[in-house]
C-alpha cells in the first residue's frame, strides 16, 4: 500500500519560471505522498500561439530548471514525481511525460496520438509503450488524447502496469466516460492529472481523478479548483485479472478471430 497525489492547478501559458514556483509551493504538501502525478505540459502551459512559441519553450530534459527541480524534491521527499513537459530532441518537439525519481530521470513517454493543434508543434511519439518498475509498484505513462485508442492501454497492462499515468489537459468529459472501463477491462488502477483554467478559447475541465481496477472512482476533484488529491493504492489489487471465477480478462481474449475477414 502506498500514497498516490495528483496535483490540479493552472499552469501559466509560457511563465515556465511562474509554473516552477506554483509546482514547487504545491509538492510542499505531497510529501506523505510515495507517487506525485502532475497535468500534460505543466511547466508550459498548453495552447501555443504558434510552432516559434512552443520551440522557445521546449527543453531537453537533462538542461531543464523544471526537471533540476522535480528532482531535488524527488530526491529529498524520497518519492516519484510524473510530469507533462515540453520536451526537445533535436530538431523535434515532443508533448512527453517524465518519471523522475530520486535518482533522476526514470523514464520517458511521448505522446503517440496528438490532438488538433498539437500536429503543427510535436512529432508524435513512437515505441514507448515501457513498464517502469519503482518497487512498490509497476506502472506505465499515456497522455491525455492517448485515453481514446484501448490499445497501447491494453499493452501496457499485459506488460505487468498496476497503475497507468495520464497526465492531460482535458477539454470535454469524453476521457471521464472513457476510462472506468479501460481500468475495468485491463484491471489497472488509472491515474488521471488534469488541469483547470481557459487559454485562449480552450476552456479546462478538472476533475482529475483516480480509478481503481474494477472501474470505480476513488477520488475526483473538482472542475475548476486548485486541489491536491490523494489516495492509498494497494498494486497487488490489480494482479487480480479475473472479473469472475472462470473469466479472465487477458487469457479469455481470441485474437485469431480479431481479424478484418471475421468482423
Amino acid at each position: 500500500m502506498f500514497k498516490a497525489a495528483i496535483i490540479q492547478f493552472e499552469p501559466a501559458l509560457g511563465d515556465v519560471d511562474k509554473n516552477i514556483r506554483i509546482i514547487s509551493q504545491k509538492l510542499t504538501e505531497t510529501k506523505d505522498s510515495k507517487l506525485v502525478v502532475l497535468p500534460e505540459l505543466a511547466s508550459t502551459g498548453y495552447d501555443f500561439t504558434d510552432s516559434e512559441m512552443a520551440g522557445s519553450l521546449a527543453e531537453v530534459p537533462a538542461e531543464s530548471a523544471y526537471v533540476k527541480m522535480l528532482h531535488d524534491v524527488a530526491f529529498e521527499n524520497d518519492q516519484y514525481i510524473i510530469s507533462g513537459f515540453n520536451e526537445q530532441c533535436g530538431e523535434d518537439l515532443y508533448n512527453s511525460s517524465l518519471l523522475i525519481g530520486p535518482e533522476g530521470l526514470m523514464g520517458t513517454y511521448r505522446k503517440m496520438h496528438l490532438f488538433m493543434n498539437e500536429k503543427k508543434y510535436f512529432k508524435p511519439g513512437e515505441g514507448g509503450l515501457n513498464v517502469y518498475d519503482i518497487g512498490f509498484c509497476k506502472l506505465g505513462m499515456q497522455i491525455c488524447f492517448d485515453y481514446l485508442f484501448p490499445e497501447p492501454w491494453r499493452i501496457l497492462a499485459q506488460k505487468g502496469a498496476d497503475l497507468i499515468i495520464h497526465p492531460s489537459n482535458l477539454l470535454t468529459q469524453n476521457a471521464m466516460k472513457a476510462l472506468p472501463g479501460i481500468a475495468l477491462m485491463n484491471k489497472v488502477y488509472i491515474v488521471t492529472a488534469n488541469r483547470i483554467g481557459t487559454e485562449g478559447e480552450l476552456a479546462f475541465n478538472g476533475n482529475s481523478m483516480i480509478l481503481s481496477p474494477s472501474g470505480d472512482i476513488l477520488t475526483k476533484a473538482s472542475s475548476d479548483s486548485i486541489e491536491i488529491l490523494k489516495q492509498d493504492i494497494d498494486p497487488t489489487l490489480a494482479h487480480d485479472k479475473m472479473i469472475t471465477s472462470m473469466n479472465h480478462v487477458f487469457d479469455d481474449r481470441r485474437p485469431e478471430q480479431y481479424t478484418g475477414d471475421n468482423c
